[in-house]
């Protein structure tokens, strides 16, 4: 070896290795001191992103799951309002058959309207529920309803499949075929209730009328319209989509002649009477099996309240309110005017009333139970993804805690063991100071 002292490569290589040994030690120490093999993306840049973007995609499943929460509590808002107005109407149908009882005096019948009132107006205040300054049942978050609005359909199901409008009422049949016992000398009573009114129409005695004729005497009115569907169509809903009858068949239709809420038929109720008086129950039973096919409702923009349950966009559920108003139940008219029951013919026609409106009710309960119950769901199936993406991230991101204290321990030996060879280089040059005395 050539004895120099300008220039000692020993020296050099020794604090060059040192340098390496130094800089490996840091960063094994920082992963150590960090928990993560990737600190920076330098040390992975690959790595370093698709860490990256599943950090943020875990936070958004962490606030989707608070979304969903935060849902769910609006919803047991409204909930609870529904279940108070259902509540409401299984009093006030125990009050319209009391006061369609005979054994009532109409003084007796006055002093129940005065509860009935009552009770319609806390409907009002029901429907009033609000969550964070958002009234939920009064309509104002409604689905889209395609102008001029909808139309009520009142449907019949229950009458045999071969009923034409040339068909004697004393020939009407049950869906099984049984006769419902309509003779030529009963009296029928058809009572339904729009705009507040109760309006009956009276056919005695039946004789040989056929339905053609019924259907003309009551849609001549102007308000109502009573026929068959052509087809297995019964109208159209709110964006105006075809309705058609549940059981694939054609249905007998007793429908509002005007949409919207204003045009609305609030109850149907047929009486069919024997000449000696007493009522024919069979025939009674099909005949007011009228289900509310389509629901009258006003126009109204798509208000329908949106819960971002994603981390993408328009990763979303929507959940609309119809209104729940005493109006738009058909229990109160546009001028104030409230359910009347103050004679036994109105109460009668009330029953009816009071059981389409708690329909909508609970037709209403319904979507937001199964939207309570959608949303626990979805809570559920986000925590979830929220687990593997973050267990996804941490074989990524996160550090062997053995194998970098390993690693640093061997960093650590090397350095001090380059800085006792570096001292070992510089003690050589001093060698050639010997030769210098």
């Amino acid at each position: 070896m050539a004895m120099i002292v300008k220039n000692n490569m020993a020296a050099k290589k020794a604090l060059n290795q040192l340098d390496k040994n130094d800089k490996a030690m840091a960063k094994s120490l920082k992963k150590v001191a960090s928990g993560m093999k990737i600190n920076s993306a330098a040390d992975d840049a690959s790595g370093f992103s698709i860490s990256e973007k599943m950090r943020v995609q875990i936070q958004g499943l962490e606030q989707d799951v608070d979304n969903t929460q935060t849902g769910s509590s609006m919803l047991k808002v409204a909930e609870g309002g529904l279940q108070s107005s259902a509540d409401i109407l299984k009093t006030l149908k125990e009050k319209v058959i009391n006061a369609a009882n005979d054994t009532n005096t109409d003084a007796d019948r006055r002093t129940i309207q005065k509860e009935l009132d009552q009770a319609i107006d806390q409907l009002d205040e029901n429907a009033n529920v609000s969550y964070n300054g958002k009234v939920m049942l009064d309509g104002s978050h409604n689905n889209e309803v395609l102008s001029p609005g909808t139309k009520t359909v009142l449907s019949n199901e229950s009458l045999s499949n071969d009923i034409s409008s040339t068909m004697e009422l004393t020939e009407l049949k049950d869906s099984t075929g049984r006769d419902l016992g309509i003779f030529a000398d009963s009296k029928i009573e058809i009572s339904y209730v729009t705009k507040g009114k109760t309006h009956v129409s009276v056919l005695d005695p039946v004789e040989d009328t056929i339905l053609g004729k019924l259907f003309s005497s009551i849609s001549n009115r102007g308000d109502v319209i009573m026929d068959f569907s052509a087809s297995t169509v019964v109208g159209q809903d709110r964006v105006g989509q075809d309705v058609h009858t549940t059981s694939g068949e054609k249905a007998l239709l007793f429908s509002a002649r005007n949409p919207g809420v204003d045009g609305q038929i609030s109850g149907l109720t047929f009486n069919v009477i024997n000449r000696d008086g007493t009522t024919n129950r069979t025939a009674n039973s099909i005949l007011n099996d009228f289900r509310e096919a389509i629901r009258a409702e006003n126009p109204s923009p798509d208000n329908a309240l949106v819960f971002q349950v994603g981390t993408q966009s328009n990763q979303a559920v929507k959940i609309g309110f119809s209104d729940m108003r005493a109006v738009a139940l058909g229990l109160k008219t546009s001028d104030g005017t409230t359910l009347d029951v103050t004679t036994q013919k109105k109460a009668n026609a009330a029953i009816s009333v009071v059981d389409l409106a708690l329909q909508k009710v609970l037709d209403q309960q319904t979507t937001v139970g199964s939207m309570q119950s959608r949303l626990e769901y979805t809570a559920s199936n986000l925590t979830t993804a929220g687990e593997n993406t973050q267990s996804s991230e941490s074989v990524i991101r996160d550090a062997n805690m053995a194998k970098e204290m390993t690693e640093y321990t061997k960093n650590n030996v090397l350095t001090q063991a380059a800085q006792s060879m570096l001292a070992q280089a510089n003690q050589n040059s001093s060698q050639v100071l010997q030769l210098l005395q």
